[in-house]
Order: structure tokens, then C-alpha cells, then sequence
């Protein structure tokens, strides 16, 4: 059971946020099948053989495969990019990927079109703060260890620095004199690396948002239902700024 640095504080309630519209999917047989040891027989992919699947869930496709398919379509494994594919088929855990989530999506149908889709995602997530947000809150399930409620902190921080950086197709998680990225994981490493939870994670990215657009904190309420340890991190920021300290300065 966490403290409140990880939980919803109980005042105002939080403004609905509107869901990312879905995706439009259609149910076809297609050629990535390949993958599968059963199934529709195709000739795409065909240095993928049935061996790729674990023999104990012949619908799957095991690590190498992932791998293999993932170098096939030009998606590096450190890129915001292979979350979003991972988004866009429903994998259900990091690595693993399903026969189910290519038949729900016609943009899988063959290699090119996957290259094509993948580098299509790659250039608009920077761009378009539904989709980033849909990918961004994908993450959460896509990295948890089976039979937790909760990210392991080192999970968390790397998605993070993953996500809020530009090097690999993230957004940049600095203001002119505030580098929030670092001072938010120096903040939870002072707190003990305590495990995130769904809801911390979620308004991680809402705070982003709001520090992008007045890093002043103008918009901020200490009435605001904001989980407990980003009103702590507010707090600590403001005293970091009042002490004047040298990491004040953003290159």
C-alpha cells in the first residue's frame, strides 16, 4: 500500500479527460502470419518460421521473432517509435506480440506498409499530443512484470527519459530555465525510489503539458486533484528555485 505521493489527493475532482480516438480496425486474413506455426499460410516474412513462437502459445511470437520483425520494418528497440508499434497491436507485454493484433489492424498486412506506417508514427508523435498521450499511457501495462500493480521505479525512470527526450522520438521535457526531466527523477530517487503507480504515471504526462506552457506554475492550485507526489514535487521545485541553485541554468 503506497502513501499519498502516489495516490489522487481528495479535492476538486479532476476534469474528464477526452479519450484519443480509435482507430478504425477490420478483421482480414494477412500475409504476417507467417509468424505463426498455424494459420494462413503466406510468403511474407519468410526467414520467420514456425520455431519463432513459443511452443506453448503457437498464436505468439517469441523474442528473436520480435526482434527480427521489428529490424524488418526499420524500428529501432529504444525508440518511442517500438511503443507505438507495440500500441498499435495490443502487445500485451514488452517483446511479445500476437497473431490477434495483426489480424485487428489492415496497416500490418505487409512489411512495406508496416516500414511505411511505423515511419509515418515515428514523425507524428512529436507533433500530435493525442497520439503521444495514447502511446504514453500504453506504456504503463506494456512494461509492468506480471503479477505487479505497479512500475518498478528503474522501469519507470527509464521510460521516462525514453519518452521525454527527443534523441529517440520523444517530446523534450526542458523549459528555458527548468530541466524537469532530471529534476523529476532526482526528486523520486530522494523519495526512495518508491514503485509508480497508473495514476502517477497518467498525470505525469498531464504535468508536462502544463509545465511546457507556464513553467511559473501559474496554472497550478494546491486545491488541484493531483496525485501527492507531484504536489510534493511542486513544493520541492519551488524551494530548489528559492535556494538559486546551479542547476537552475538549461543549455
Amino acid at each position: 500500500m503506497f502513501t499519498d505521493e502516489n495516490t489522487a489527493s481528495s479535492k476538486a475532482p479532476r476534469a474528464k479527460e477526452e479519450s484519443p480516438p480509435q482507430s478504425t480496425r477490420s478483421s482480414t486474413h494477412i500475409e504476417v502470419t507467417l509468424f505463426f506455426p498455424q494459420g494462413y499460410p503466406s510468403p511474407l516474412l519468410t526467414k520467420l518460421t514456425a520455431p519463432e513462437s513459443p511452443e506453448d502459445n503457437p498464436d505468439g511470437i517469441g523474442i528473436e521473432g520480435a526482434i527480427r520483425f521489428l529490424g524488418d520494418i526499420q524500428v529501432e528497440l529504444d525508440e518511442v517509435a517500438c511503443l507505438a508499434i507495440a500500441e498499435l497491436l495490443q502487445c500485451p507485454s514488452m517483446g511479445e506480440f500476437t497473431r490477434e493484433g495483426f489480424l485487428n489492424d489492415e496497416s500490418c498486412d505487409t512489411i512495406e506498409k508496416m516500414t511505411t506506417h511505423a515511419a509515418n508514427l515515428r514523425a507524428r508523435i512529436p507533433l500530435e499530443p493525442a497520439l503521444f498521450r495514447r502511446v504514453y499511457r500504453f506504456t504503463f501495462p506494456l512494461c509492468l512484470v506480471q503479477g505487479q500493480r505497479n512500475l518498478q521505479f528503474e522501469i519507470a525512470a527509464e521510460q521516462w527519459k525514453l519518452l521525454f527526450t527527443p534523441g529517440k522520438g520523444g517530446i523534450q521535457w526542458t523549459t528555458q530555465t527548468s530541466p524537469w526531466l532530471n529534476w523529476w527523477i532526482e526528486f523520486l530517487e530522494g523519495r526512495g525510489k518508491r514503485p509508480v503507480n497508473k495514476d502517477l504515471w497518467q498525470q505525469v504526462e498531464v504535468f508536462m503539458r502544463k509545465t511546457q506552457e507556464d513553467e511559473a506554475f501559474g496554472w497550478w492550485s494546491v486545491d488541484g486533484a493531483w496525485p501527492g507526489a507531484l504536489d510534493d514535487f511542486v513544493a520541492w521545485v519551488k524551494e530548489k528555485r528559492g535556494k538559486g541553485g546551479e542547476d537552475m541554468e538549461v543549455e
